[in-house]
């Protein structure tokens, strides 16, 4: 094991590459970025049930990341992320990974044994009273009550949270990766408050912990944009960066600790917001995008014309008659409005113009459908199906598939996010929608 200690930098982004043919794409946005001064590290991520879907092995992401840092001869940290993973499934990720997303949102709620609960309370009776967070005008209370009640709701969570880490140190050693929880998949957003207090137990659970997802208000829904009061979300996202470095001063979690944003991934309307408050607080943050990379993939199928466009028809076609089984597991996550999604036959005729003005997410297009883009993104089952036949069509249109993947991370995700400037291929899409 190397001496080393693993640490995440200031700036990362989470980028998933589904049928691990687009990481060299991918790689050279966060070379765009370095070149404009900014330092990206890119954490390429996959889970189990992606893994499961696509029938492919944490290795594959592996060798993917390995060959892409490789070809562009990126001489900067790099990591693997098992995401979303848990006790049942983190075995199957230890050997390939350096990055591990241990989800515990389905233990919240679970009470811990009244015995741990008074324990944890009577350990933090300190944090009873007024706290002021760094940044914030007015400072936040917390009771004993409020102590309780937390601990009964979260405890059980950060406890299972703390076995996971334990099994993932056992295996790879201490500071040999990086430690993420996520607490996002819930249906509350936490208080500020909440998480002081969460991070509080995670701190006794002696996690090292970098990253954070909390659950925030409004819908973030996969591969559009964030639906909900954009104030509320900066508010939000403001004190919980402020709770943070309060966690960071008075209970010893490590410096670099920061919010990891999950479906991050084309939520546009609050990337200003995002931006703002890592300029206010000097802080970092880990931008999660996942799965908008795959619809890149059939933009530039479908762009490509000929064969390409006719796999993309035929996988829109396959997704809507599926489409029940589809949107089970993401039934959270989406919001398709059925009567607004085009029949395959319509698809069928359409022009390769036609098909990305659809799927591309350029809101102001009139273009562009929701509920298109949505099912298309959950439908990645279809050309996991598919087989060699798609990955066949992916080879063959490398360049110009490759070209929208690398112009969406870098303009339209990087940009506005870490640089907070406008994203300049959304003013280009712009401009085209007349042509479309």
């Amino acid at each position: 094991m190397s001496n080393q200690i693993l640490n995440l930098s200031k700036y990362s982004i989470g980028i998933g590459d589904r049928f691990a043919h687009q990481a060299k794409a991918q790689l050279r946005a966060c070379i765009e970025a370095l070149e404009h001064g900014v330092v990206i590290t890119p954490v390429w991520n996959k889970s189990n049930r992606e893994h499961n879907i696509i029938g492919s092995e944490p290795l594959s992401a592996r060798e993917a990341a390995d060959a892409a840092v490789s070809a562009h001869g990126w001489n900067r940290p790099y990591f693997l992320d098992a995401d979303h993973i848990g006790l049942q499934t983190v075995e199957r990720f230890l050997p390939a990974c350096d990055f591990f997303t241990i989800d515990v949102a389905d233990f919240i709620g679970r009470p811990a044994p009244q015995s741990n609960i008074d324990a944890f309370v009577a350990r933090r009776k300190a944090m009873v009273g007024q706290i002021s967070l760094p940044g914030i005008n007015h400072p936040v209370t917390i009771t004993r009550d409020d102590l309780l009640r937390t601990a009964a709701k979260f405890l059980f969570a950060v406890n299972t949270a703390g076995e996971v880490y334990r099994k993932i140190e056992t295996a790879k050693g201490a500071g040999n990766f990086i430690t993420e929880v996520s607490m996002d998949e819930t249906d509350h957003a936490q208080t500020p408050e909440e998480l002081l207090i969460i991070l509080a137990a995670i701190a006794d659970e002696g996690i090292p912990l970098q990253t954070i997802a909390p659950k925030f208000s409004g819908r973030f829904n996969k591969g559009v944009d964030y639906v909900g009061d954009g104030r509320q979300f900066e508010r939000e996202f403001s004190l919980d960066v402020a709770a943070i470095a309060y966690a960071v001063e008075h209970f010893g979690l490590p410096g670099n600790l920061k919010l990891s944003v999950h479906s991050g991934s084309d939520k546009f309307s609050i990337y200003p917001a995002i931006h703002a408050a890592l300029e206010r607080f000097n802080a970092g943050v880990h931008l999660k995008t996942a799965g908008t990379t795959w619809l890149e993939e059939l933009t530039g199928l479908a762009e490509s014309d000929g064969a390409g466009l006719a796999l993309a028809k035929e996988i829109y076609a396959e997704a809507f008659r599926h489409r029940e089984e589809l949107c089970v597991p993401y039934a959270t996550v989406i919001d398709i409005d059925v009567q607004k999604l085009p029949l395959p036959e319509d698809v069928g005729r359409w022009s390769p113009e036609q098909y990305t003005a659809a799927l591309r997410h350029a809101p102001r297009n009139p273009a562009y459908n929701s509920s298109f883009r949505q099912l298309l993104h959950v439908g990645f089952k279809v050309a996991a199906k598919m087989g060699r036949r798609y990955l066949d069509l992916l080879e063959a249109n490398e360049a110009v598939i490759g070209r929208n993947v690398t112009q969406n991370l870098y303009s339209r995700h990087i940009v506005p996010v870490f640089m907070g400037h406008a994203a300049p291929l959304e003013e280009r899409l712009t401009a085209e929608v007349k042509r479309v």
